[in-house]
């Protein structure tokens, strides 16, 4: 019953009474990054597979410029993460405009992160279990490593809260998140500025 009810409600009431109080704190952000990024702007839109595949466009605060090389390449990560951005994804800070899809229904507060469209024809049957529900800003993976453990670990996990998705792991997912977020553990992946791609062999 709350997987399949109660907690989508609870999840469009939290989302709607935390945007309401720390909507001036996320117009500040804006203003900041929107100068941090070079003219890149301060938000970052992506099409993302949300349940049962379904592409959603997902929001976050934008961390990097979109500056180039003499060829017109985006530079690596690293090279272009603003000291701004590094605080904000460090924070977590990054992840607050996905409560606008919390609101919209494309995800939950607590699920499977979101990963990039792409990745969709590489998982196994397995794998893809994970978009049995929506989406997540944090979740069990998250609380388990975030970036910092490998593709397949990660899978495991998401699969692992598929079938064990209640209240009481939620809440516990939740605790647990708030507690990473003040360590500021997990961030990156050893020797990325983010997490490595996913090529199906990880």
């Amino acid at each position: 019953m709350y997987k399949h009810c109660f907690k989508r409600v609870m999840d469009f009431s939290i989302a709607l009474i935390v945007l309401a109080i720390i909507w001036p704190i996320l117009l500040v952000i804006t203003v900041w990054l929107h100068f941090a990024n070079k003219g890149a702007g301060a938000f970052f839109l992506q099409e993302r597979p949300g349940k049962d595949g379904k592409i959603f466009k997902v929001i976050k605060f934008k961390s990097m410029t979109d500056e180039r090389d003499a060829d017109g390449n985006l530079l690596p990560d690293a090279q272009r993460l603003t000291k701004v951005g590094r605080f904000v994804r460090s924070t977590s800070i990054d992840e607050l405009p996905q409560l606008i899809n919390v609101l919209k229904g494309d995800m939950a507060l607590i699920g499977p992160r979101p990963l990039l469209v792409e990745y969709l024809p590489l998982y196994t049957r397995e794998q893809a279990r994970r978009h049995e529900v929506r989406p997540g800003i944090t979740g069990w993976a998250q609380v388990h490593g975030r970036n910092a453990i490998s593709w397949s670990e990660k899978f495991k996990l998401d699969v692992w809260y598929v079938d064990h998705c209640s209240f009481l792991v939620d809440a516990k997912i939740l605790f647990i998140t708030i507690k990473k977020v003040l360590e500021k553990e997990g961030i990156s992946h050893e020797g990325q500025a983010t997490m490595e791609m996913f090529t199906g062999y990880n």
